[in-house]
């Protein structure tokens, strides 16, 4: 028997979830100077700074 979902379940707090839908996970590739081989650098940034880091080495 399927569980029903919780009331328990959803965010009680609607500035905190607004407030966490300004943030993004940002993925980026770097590759290695030595190797050649690429790494990924991953990091959560405020939606407005998403070009900074694309752009920062």
């Amino acid at each position: 028997m399927a569980k029903a979902a919780s009331k328990n379940a959803k965010v009680k707090d609607a500035k905190a979830s607004a407030e966490a839908k300004n943030w993004t996970k940002v993925i980026k590739a770097v590759r290695s100077p030595k190797t050649g081989a690429y790494t990924f650098k991953e990091q959560i940034v405020h939606k407005d700074k998403v070009k900074d880091f694309l752009a920062g080495k």
